[in-house]
């Protein structure tokens, strides 16, 4: 090959290098990979990458390879370089120009030297001491800087011991190699700074993400725990079926931006919750407003237990005027069972009060008589039922603590997430992200909301947020209305939640299946929360299929 094809040949290297640098995503497999072209491009033995610092003072090891040696420090290895940084500048604040790679940055300028031995500009000491040690010799030497879009200075590339390509034997960096290794540089350093600005922005949407959650984990602690699990859970529900190799998702797969997507659309899920009523989101018991009223209903049973001794007492002093002591004792007794009859009605009011799974029907007619039969007279001497109509509303609510209005008022914030996140405009690689999040309450039967969709119609994501929200829903530790659900009780009512129509039962049979309840559960669970679980009973309810059939 003569010396025209030759550089021709490294042209379209260096081409197809550059194209394969754009697309290389992760920073320290694009580092490792700019050395690696480098290497190849010039036909180096050896090279390093120094980056310079953030206090822009020192350069810093980097990446080192050499392939005589089959030396590999940094990058994608795994193994630090423990060599310190080069500083610019010398303990007395002079210039550090004695180290090639240095002078480089300094001087804004490519050095090649053809025999560091040879060379009296620069103290090559280290690299001679290296050679001592490991039986090497470090002839030639080309220092590139690398350089941003603004000409900031990122970093040298430096090259050690270009080879001759027919003999092998160690030469001088040419002219074509020094240009070749200034084109790849300039590339490079482009790559690189698109990647740093990529990964910047990324940080910053993430900690604008951050803030979101963290205002509505300050409006309530009860939801913010809930917006950094769904995201996991549904992480760990995403990797479990990409591992399946049969079945419905045997074809579900997931590239590294398939899962930032999700990823992101689960951070976001419930950001339109920051809409929400705080009264609505922390409603505790079924009377809290800013406060819980039953206090007040406590406080009308003890007007109630005084006019009722009041009522007795008055019949005691009438009775004292023909000195009838069984009217008395009557009188006191009649008191006595009023007060206790109070104690106990009260006691059933507060124990309404507290929500809970399902209230009885014959309960909630109770709370309507008691507010018809007890009466009081307020300070205008009006008189006034038990219990106001609304709170005979709320003391009502068949499970829970919402009524139908506040109810109403939670599930708007799924209207008010979508509305959010359409709202923004979402490069190419997350476009997905609001269908994913708004999807979460959409049920399989298309009985779910805002907009009623279908499980056909939904992605596999969209699905999978659902089954987290209701999982760490069920299990969630930290609501004020209820405590958490044990993994066997949670996943009882999944199992029915699949074979009704709400949820997916594929990712529901995926999510029993590949473990992901139990690797949640020991994340994040309290330990009285986790365990036995009957798996083949809980699939077998969700397929709808008896267990003695199996």
């Amino acid at each position: 090959m003569n010396p025209a094809q030759d550089v021709f040949r490294r042209l379209e290297q260096l081409n197809h290098i550059g194209a394969a640098l754009s697309k290389e995503r992760d920073i320290n497999s694009l580092l490792e990979s700019i050395l690696i072209a480098a290497m190849e491009l010039t036909r180096a033995d050896g090279g390093t990458l120094y980056l310079m610092n953030d206090k822009r003072d020192s350069l810093a090891f980097t990446i080192m390879r050499n392939n005589s040696m089959e030396i590999a420090l940094g990058g994608t290895t795994g193994r630090d370089i423990d060599l310190p940084s080069l500083p610019l500048r010398t303990p007395e604040g002079k210039p550090n120009d004695s180290i090639v790679a240095v002078w480089a940055v300094i001087n804004d300028r490519t050095v090649n030297i053809a025999d560091a031995y040879q060379e009296a500009g620069f103290d090559f000491s280290g690299p001679r001491r290296f050679d001592e040690r490991m039986k090497y010799r470090s002839k030639s030497f080309l220092n590139v800087v690398l350089k941003d879009h603004d000409s900031e200075i990122l970093g040298v590339l430096q090259l050690i011991n270009a080879t001759e390509h027919e003999s092998g034997e160690t030469v001088a960096f040419s002219q074509a190699d020094q240009s070749l290794a200034e084109s790849l540089a300039s590339q490079a350093a482009i790559a690189l700074t698109t990647r740093r600005l990529i990964a910047q922005q990324e940080e910053l949407f993430e900690s604008f993400i951050g803030m979101i959650n963290a205002a509505i984990d300050e409006k309530s602690p009860y939801t913010g725990g809930h917006c950094q699990r769904v995201p996991e859970l549904t992480m760990m529900l995403a990797e479990a079926a990409t591992e399946m190799t049969e079945g419905p998702l045997a074809e579900f797969h997931m590239s590294d931006k398939d899962r930032y997507e999700l990823k992101i659309a689960g951070l976001l899920h419930d950001c339109g919750k920051i809409t929400t009523p705080i009264h609505v989101v922390d409603k505790a018991t079924k009377l809290q407003t800013i406060f819980d009223r039953i206090e007040m209903v406590e406080t009308r049973y003890e007007v109630f237990k005084r006019d009722a001794k009041i009522k007795a007492l008055e019949k005691v002093i009438a009775s004292r005027q023909s000195v009838d002591a069984p009217a008395e004792s009557a009188a006191m007794a009649a008191f006595e069972a009023e007060e206790l009859a109070l104690n106990a009605e009260f006691e059933f009011l507060r124990h309404s009060n507290t929500g809970g799974e399902a209230m009885k029907l014959e309960d909630q007619d109770r709370v309507r008589d008691i507010a018809q039969t007890r009466l009081w007279r307020n300070r205008l001497n009006v008189v006034k039922p038990g219990l106001s109509d609304n709170e005979v509303e709320n003391l009502t609510i068949k499970a829970g603590t919402l009524t139908a209005m506040e109810r109403q008022e939670i599930n708007h914030h799924i209207v008010a997430t979508i509305k959010m996140l359409e709202a923004l405009p979402w490069p190419r690689h997350l476009t997905k992200v609001p269908e994913f999040a708004g999807g979460h309450h959409e049920r399989m039967d298309g009985k779910g909301y805002p907009r009623g969709i279908k499980g056909k119609d939904m992605s596999v994501q969209a699905r999978m947020m659902a089954v987290a929200d209701i999982f760490e829903a069920l299990t969630a530790c930290d609501r004020p209305y209820k405590v958490g659900m044990t993994l066997s009780k949670s996943l009882d009512i999944l199992s029915n939640f699949a074979k009704g129509g709400h949820i997916d039962p594929d990712l529901f049979e995926v999510f029993v299946q590949k473990g992901v309840y139990l690797k949640y559960g020991q994340a994040f669970l309290q330990m009285n929360q986790i365990d036995d679980v009957d798996v083949e009973r809980v699939l077998a309810t969700a397929r709808g299929t008896p267990l003695t059939q199996r």
